[in-house]
């Protein structure tokens, strides 16, 4: 029998990813997107006959954060995570041999700016803007459907990092042009992972077949933005990198069409359930993974 999984959204950085470990790994992957020639969210019946027999299926469905929130983008960000979800929700009631394990994409900015502690699944304080009612509703969205045969986790997946796209591109730029300085107050914490490590959880999530529910996805090394920047400069071997402020954030994000938020929220977030598990990163400092990165 081929061993198959289903990677819905699978055409952005952390999909493509996932699809050449898995085919690496001798699965059959397919892809459900919006883009030929894959799966059409369109097309229900084919979603079906693609999740029969699958061994998991990964959600990955959403626009991208990386935008002006107006009024179109914003109502798009939502739809395009709770409908799709709610797709797959009932492609799954429909299916006569539904995949054991739904993994669904959620986000660690669910939890509040925080500065003082890290959050954990189970002691983390829900945030409130925009971004969290996302988070929410698109939680809200996956535990609303009851699956009798099919375990659910949701991971509230912290900045992802690695080579070939992601955020590293933008931050890479502004090292090797000299602006890779403190941004904003620097003392904003920045929590991580490095997409080889969402891999390796997804197939952790896969083996250990009591776990459900909600799990942070986040490194246990979370850095201040102060470090993090520190540490692109080392690697990078640049010795000089201008600070910009608050005010220069805020101006400069109009221009190229994104949001203060990606980069000034403070994110703390503490991987407590995975650990508790027993899950074991590959990548739990920086350092390692920006040497992995910077490598290539």
């Amino acid at each position: 029998m081929e061993k198959k999984i289903v990677i819905a959204g699978g055409t952005g950085f952390i999909g493509q990813y996932l699809q050449k470990k898995f085919l690496e790994k001798g699965y059959k992957a397919t892809i459900i997107s919006r883009q030929s020639p894959h799966v059409s969210w369109e097309r229900p019946s084919e979603i079906v006959q693609a999740l029969e027999g699958a061994e998991m299926l990964i959600n990955l469905a959403g626009k991208s954060v990386d935008c002006r929130y107006n009024e179109k983008n914003k109502a798009d960000i939502f739809k395009s995570r709770t409908e799709t979800t709610d797709i797959l929700g009932m492609a799954l009631l429909e299916c006569q041999n539904p995949p054991p394990l739904w993994i669904n994409s959620s986000t660690a900015t669910i939890y509040r700016h925080a500065e003082d502690r890290p959050m954990t699944e189970e002691g983390g304080d829900i945030g409130t803007g925009f971004s969290v009612e996302v988070a929410k509703e698109w939680e809200k969205a996956f535990f609303s459907f009851s699956l009798p045969e099919t375990r659910q986790a949701a991971l509230r997946i912290a900045i992802v990092l690695g080579p070939d796209g992601g955020v590293m591109t933008p931050y890479k730029n502004l090292v090797k042009f000299g602006l890779g300085g403190v941004q904003g107050p620097g003392t904003q914490k920045f929590s991580w992972i490095h997409v080889e490590d969402v891999y390796r959880i997804i197939l952790f999530l896969n083996e250990e077949k009591e776990l459900s529910g909600v799990f942070n996805c986040a490194s246990p090394d979370p850095v201040t933005n102060r470090e993090l920047m520190a540490k692109l400069r080392d690697v990078m071997n640049k010795k000089i990198g201008l600070p910009t402020p608050k005010w220069m954030l805020e101006a400069g994000a109009v221009v190229i069409k994104t949001e203060t938020e990606l980069v000034l929220k403070s994110r703390w977030v503490f991987p407590e359930r995975l650990e508790k598990a027993g899950f074991i990163f590959q990548y739990d400092t920086l350092d390692k993974a920006l040497g992995q990165i910077l490598s290539k």
